[in-house]
């Protein structure tokens, strides 16, 4: 065998790592900075068949927010109750389409009831009061009649 091949072949399968090791680096840093930079969607809330109510357990750490999105007819009512541990450690926004305020913002809210204005889409965020540090255990009752 030729000396020349081995050296030959050596270089190419070094090219061929590198081109591989460089593909692997630019694509984990694409995910890390597409976790990042977009706004994840919130999750979709849907009742199970026959029922009007569900809810949904959680945790919220630090100034996360947990996002959820529930469609609704005009003169729907609304009910919401949050529940967390520690006692009040979680609060609530609700927000219509086009971010409309329903008068429910990030303050001690922890149950909610309401005539819905009109039919759409409404968002709700858990989070913690004022981004405060620690972690939250919640849960959220969610009901539609």
């Amino acid at each position: 065998m030729n000396p020349f091949s081995r050296i030959s072949f050596s270089f190419s399968y070094l090219r061929k790592s590198a081109l591989i090791c460089g593909c692997l680096f630019l694509l984990a840093a694409t995910t890390a900075l597409a976790q990042r930079g977009g706004k994840a969607e919130p999750n979709r809330i849907e009742f199970k068949r026959g029922t009007s109510s569900t809810t949904i357990s959680g945790v919220v750490r630090g100034d996360e927010q947990a996002e959820y999105v529930l469609s609704a007819k005009k003169g729907q009512r609304l009910i919401i109750k949050l529940t967390s541990v520690p006692v009040k450690s979680s609060v609530i926004q609700l927000l219509g389409e086009n971010n409309d305020t329903l008068g429910l913002e990030y303050d001690a809210n922890f149950d909610y009831s309401g005539v819905l204005p009109k039919t759409g889409d409404y968002f709700i965020t858990v989070k913690r009061p004022g981004g405060s540090k620690g972690t939250s255990r919640y849960k959220l009752m969610v009901t539609v009649r």
